[in-house]
């Protein structure tokens, strides 16, 4: 479960941010939004409003950026590096931190980055404000490269600990690489808190951009009956003309065919490297294809929808062949169920894109009244229906701008001390809380000086 984050020198974000999901104390409303864990509540719902450009997708570009050098544990290139840090201060380091909950314990895992290489790197169990955080692991890189380790007390303590610790040093961590996920995969049980941390990166943040696809939902509808229910009874409320959600399944040979034999031997040999790996392709329409290996037998299996025809007669259609609005949709149905019934946390950008405005306002709301949600949601928006205290609470709306610096300031709609009866929208459009465009008279735009017509 997600505590808090703070970024630091990344895109936009040119000094110290920090964004968080702890409830204000004073707010009484909406009760059934905090969850209780590890002695601390946490909010559910989280909404960032702003102009173009005030950096809302930046947040989630930062958390994503995190969250992709943990599991992969790569660093992009210097040129790439240096291009993410805000404009003012390309000398300096990138710093990002995230504190979360996973498997009932808190951590704190930051990074300081550098130009090509990690600076720093610390994983602590946090002791959430009201304890002293007790230490994991610190790694340092030093002058000429060299790696530096710091471990809790008990585990340099045995000689088992103090030879992994050189080895560690040594040979298995490299300065441009992240090292949670080697600690997580060494078979120790004193670095179990590192394995804990990690997994909470890979499987208990879900970050969705307004370009992601439908990412293996062929494969999830196949195998798992009650998704699949779940998917198809929500597609067909939605009334966007959905009657069923199919997948075809065929084996690879007759998939590909005698034109492709060169791109199916290639897939033969991933999964056979891996086989329990699911392989996603994407052909140049867009439609996703799922090579999974089943009984011994590796298969593609792909999406397919039915509407009815005027006569009531089915028609199936491609994914490819789905509005905009159907396949956002159709991308959302795993987050959906999951923040039902997982503790995970969504993050997603633009969540209201190619959806109407009326359909991603009762989405929301019916997981806002819901009191048996188990995940959370946080997203960007511009759409300003959502701005309703009778589906958010005041802690829950957060609003992004530049100031003159040209660096994003974030901050809470709580933090103006706003009556739960204000129309919040209202207000939003009248300036008051700012993170709203500057809409110049059109005169001032000179728009009459071109005649495009000559």
């Amino acid at each position: 479960m997600f505590i808090r984050c703070m970024l630091n020198n990344i895109y936009s974000f040119g000094k110290e941010m920090e964004f968080n999901m702890i409830p204000a104390p004073r707010f009484s409303r909406l009760k059934g939004h905090k969850y209780h864990n590890q002695g601390i509540e946490l909010l559910k719902l989280a909404s960032f409003y702003g102009a173009n450009g005030a950096g809302k997708s930046n947040l989630i570009r930062a958390l994503s950026f995190l969250q992709d050098i943990v599991v992969t544990t790569d660093l992009p290139s210097p040129i790439v590096l240096r291009r993410m840090k805000h404009f003012h201060s390309v000398g300096a380091p990138t710093v990002l931190a995230a504190e979360f909950i996973s498997a009932d314990v808190p951590y704190i895992y930051a990074l300081e980055i550098g130009d090509q290489t990690i600076l720093k790197e610390e994983l602590y169990i946090s002791g959430l404000g009201t304890k002293e955080d007790r230490l994991v692991y610190e790694r340092r890189t030093i002058e000429g490269g060299k790696i530096v380790l710091k471990f809790f007390d008990d585990f340099t303590m045995t000689e088992e600990g103090r030879v992994l610790k050189g080895i560690l040093e040594n040979n298995l961590i490299k300065q441009n690489k992240t090292s949670l996920k080697i600690l997580s995969e060494l078979n120790n049980p004193m670095l179990l808190d590192a394995k804990r941390a990690f997994e909470w990166f890979s499987s208990k943040l879900v970050i969705i951009t307004p370009k992601i696809r439908s990412g293996g939902l062929a494969h999830r509808l196949d195998i798992d009956e009650e998704f699949h229910r779940y998917a198809q009874d929500i597609m067909c409320t939605f009334s966007v003309g959905i009657k069923k959600l199919q997948t075809v399944k065929k084996p690879i040979e007759d998939f590909f065919g005698d034109d492709n034999k060169a791109d199916m031997e290639e897939l033969l040999n991933r999964v056979a490297e891996n086989p329990n790996a699911m392989l996603g392709l994407f052909a140049s329409n867009g439609e996703e294809i799922v090579v999974v290996e089943e009984n011994g037998v590796v298969v593609a299996k792909q999406l397919k929808i039915e509407h009815t025809k005027k006569d009531g007669s089915p028609v199936m259609f491609d994914l490819s062949e789905e509005s905009d609005g159907s396949i956002r949709l159709m991308a959302y149905l795993p987050a959906f169920k999951d923040l039902l019934t997982k503790d995970i946390t969504y993050f997603i950008d633009e969540i209201e894109r190619s959806i109407h405005p009326l359909l991603i306002k009762e989405i929301i709301r019916k997981f806002s009244e819901d009191e048996n949600t188990k995940g959370q949601l946080v997203f960007t928006t511009h759409e300003s229906n959502l701005l309703d205290q009778e589906i958010f609470r005041q802690d829950e709306i957060w609003f992004v701008e530049k100031d003159a610096s040209g660096s994003t300031d974030i901050y809470s709609l709580c933090d103006f001390k706003e009556h739960n009866t204000k129309d919040i929208r209202k207000g939003y459009f009248s300036g008051r809380y700012g993170s709203i465009p500057f809409l110049s008279n059109l005169k001032d735009l000179n728009w009459d000086r071109y005649d495009f017509m000559k």
